[in-house]
């Protein structure tokens, strides 16, 4: 064996060695993937991957993602060993109290971590979304001479990952549009949890990514650095295609009892079985992490290795914006999240109209007034820009140059590139969620999806992950109640605004008229660390008279007072289309001497972050009498209302019929809401 060789078996041994070591000290854990695919691991971070671990911000670095997330040892050890700011410490510190080395990889938790993963599939996503991010940036700022835009994504996924829908979503997307700076790592163990992965998948996965429009790559021995090496630079090369590499790995490699058995798959070796790996393949029993010194030496070349690169590109940049100073200063704002100046002036204002418009239509035309001078403002929707008013008109379709096939239907207008600026997801919420994720981790972009409100149960996991690592993604959910009409209960959200609302980090916006939703829009782009869901209607509502209401600027404050009286007796409470019930309602009840205090709560989670004496303001503990009405279940609600309150909710599903017979039927009216006040009023002086 010639000393390269030697160094580079050490090499792999010491990644594989501190993945066991530190799961056996926790107690828990997943040592086979590392195990497994710690040669591809070493081939790529220290022959191919352009980072530098002594800033891991830089904006033109790889994107590296480990989909299968329970492998988390093996990034954390090539984190440390290539000299990002972990220490040992931290390796041994796995799977502990506030560690730097979470159980799985947690976009924060340590620099170097590109994404949260763990939900299998959800990495893989997430890479396809760098993907489109790196490429769209590429389209829109390089120009002859300055590629300041240049950079690979590599996504390491498994047999689990790839039986996952939201995937294979990603996967037929990306083979689409033709992602070639994107390389999945395809770790070809054949065990899952449970067993072998022939108990339930039998499937070509290479044949499968073909017919998605992937090169597809083979390494039959997973050991083989050099086989592995050639791949990469094929892959590479690859310019129209993205590329899956299928590497035959062997799970918990070197366990004389557990290689090849689901037993490495999601448990520490066990003491003795570490022993008796690190006999078999010659490494010293103890210390446990060990790492010898010319193994962290080699290592350790990536920093100056990094230095060096990101120095080019500085200098590149420099000339770069001396060439083309005004590209130069918007690259540098869209790397930053900065919004460009006088974008709020652009926020349309909409005249008081009783006959009003769908909230999903203003949004539509807040979006097309903004997305002109917001140029990193990104997104699509799950193949319902017709229905959610998000088409970009005019700003291109983000598609190849040479689409083949591509009818100019349904185009949005502005010709396709990677510089346009819609993305069509095609019937993929799954996807789209996970891509929304990559697209705000990769940064320079503000993304955006849609779909109706009732889908969004599909990109849940997403959406939990985009709360997780506080990213700034924006959903838009359209079609918000039973208000949707004819479609019936399968259409018709009854649950979700509730459910969403569960979801930690997640601010839920439903405003009650077009001001309100262009409010909404303006709040959600000033949320850099949180997603936001806006719900609106498919129906048309009043648009409110805000000489005789209050201005839509209180929505920023998640509720605020929209017509008040003096000495209120009851409190009405709403959101969305309820609102202007409850106006309504409240001059009915002026009528009968019922003093009604009207109050828009487009988003708890806003108002919630309010000073208490604000919030006190607003929801006096004075007036016990509180009503609160939406078309939705009335979970979470009683936390305003109170014990001595009510709520007009739908605490069942809608059903087939015209939309504004379904909200008569189901107690949405006026006198419903006088009804129940009168009642509410009559209990307390009972």
């Amino acid at each position: 064996m010639t000393s390269e060789a030697k160094l580079n078996e050490m090499c792999v041994n010491t990644i594989r060695f501190l993945s066991i070591d530190a799961i056996q000290k926790a107690n828990s854990g997943h040592p086979g993937l590392p195990m497994g695919a710690a040669p591809m691991a070493y081939t790529l971070w220290t022959r191919f991957l352009k980072h530098n671990p002594r800033n891991p911000a830089w904006f033109d670095r790889d994107r590296f993602v480990l989909s299968g997330g329970h492998g988390s040892m093996l990034l954390y050890s090539l984190l440390y060993l290539t000299g990002y700011d972990l220490s040992l410490d931290d390796i041994r510190n796995f799977r502990q109290w506030k560690s730097a080395t979470p159980g799985h990889p947690e976009r924060g938790a340590a620099p170097g971590i590109e994404t949260t993963t763990g939900p299998l599939g959800q990495g893989f996503g997430n890479a396809v979304g760098m993907a489109i991010a790196e490429r769209h940036l590429a389209a829109c700022f390089n120009q002859d001479g300055f590629p300041v835009v240049n950079h690979f994504t590599y996504v390491f996924a498994g047999d689990g990952d790839l039986m996952e829908g939201v995937a294979s979503e990603a996967a037929s997307l990306a083979g689409h549009l033709k992602l070639g700076k994107l390389i999945c790592f395809y770790d070809d163990n054949r065990i899952t949890l449970a067993g072998a992965t022939s108990l339930s998948f039998t499937e070509d996965v290479a044949l499968r990514f073909k017919a998605y429009g992937w090169q597809v790559l083979s390494v039959d021995d997973g050991n083989d650095i050099n086989a592995i090496g050639i791949a990469l630079h094929a892959a590479r090369a690859e310019s129209n295609r993205p590329s899956l590499i299928r590497v035959r790995t062997h799970i918990g490699f070197g366990s004389p009892h557990k290689q090849d058995t689901f037993e490495a798959h999601g448990s520490p070796l066990g003491e003795d079985e570490v022993r008796l790996t690190k006999k078999w393949l010659g490494w010293p029993v103890d210390p446990p992490f060990y790492v010898p010194d010319e193994v962290l030496c080699h290592f350790r070349n990536a920093v100056e290795a990094g230095g060096k690169a990101e120095a080019v590109w500085n200098n590149l940049f420099t000339a770069y914006r001396s060439a083309h100073p005004e590209l130069a200063e918007e690259f540098n704002r869209a790397v930053n999240g900065e919004l460009p100046r006088g974008w709020e002036e652009l926020l349309p204002v909409f005249p008081a109209d009783t006959k009003g418009i769908a909230t999903r239509a203003a949004s539509g035309k807040v979006l097309n007034a903004l997305a002109p001078l917001a140029s990193f403002l990104m997104g699509g929707s799950a193949d319902l820009n017709p229905s959610t008013n998000t088409a970009l008109k005019g700003l291109g379709d983000f598609l190849p140059l040479h689409a083949d096939g591509v009818d100019t239907q349904g185009s949005t207008g502005g010709g396709w590139s990677y510089a346009g600026r819609n993305i069509h997801f095609g019937v993929r919420e799954h996807g789209m969620g996970a891509i929304l994720n990559g697209l705000s981790a990769h940064g320079g972009i503000i993304p955006f999806g849609a779909t109706f409100l009732i889908f969004a149960d599909y990109m849940r996991p997403s959406i939990r992950l985009a709360a997780l690592m506080k990213l700034g993604v924006i959903y838009v959910f359209t079609h918000d109640s039973i208000g949707v009409g004819e479609d019936g209960p399968t259409h018709q959200p009854v649950e979700h605004v509730a459910s969403l609302r569960t979801i930690p980090g997640l601010v839920v916006i439903r405003p009650c008229d077009a001001n309100e939703t262009a409010v909404a829009w303006r709040t959600a782009l000033l949320m850099r660390d949180s997603p936001t869901a806006l719900v609106l209607t498919r129906q048309n509502v009043p648009t409110l008279d805000r000489t005789i209401c209050a201005s839509a600027e209180g929505l920023a404050r998640g509720a605020y007072i929209l017509s008040d009286t003096e000495k209120p007796d009851l409190l009405l409470i709403g959101s969305g289309s309820e609102v202007h019930l409850l106006l309504a309602a409240q001059t009915e009840l002026r009528g009968r001497g019922i003093n009604a205090r009207v109050i828009s709560m487009p988003s708890w989670e806003l108002f919630e972050e309010q000073p208490e004496e604000y919030r006190e303001r607003i929801l006096p503990a004075s007036v016990g009498a509180r009503l609160a009405v939406e078309a939705g279940i009335s979970l979470g609600w009683h936390r305003y209302v109170g014990n001595g309150g009510a709520v007009i909710s739908i605490e069942t599903f809608g059903a087939s019929a015209p939309g504004p017979l379904l909200m008569r039927k189901f107690g949405f009216t006026v006198e419903n809401v006088c009804c129940k006040a009168v009642a509410l009023l009559e209990r307390e002086s009972a």
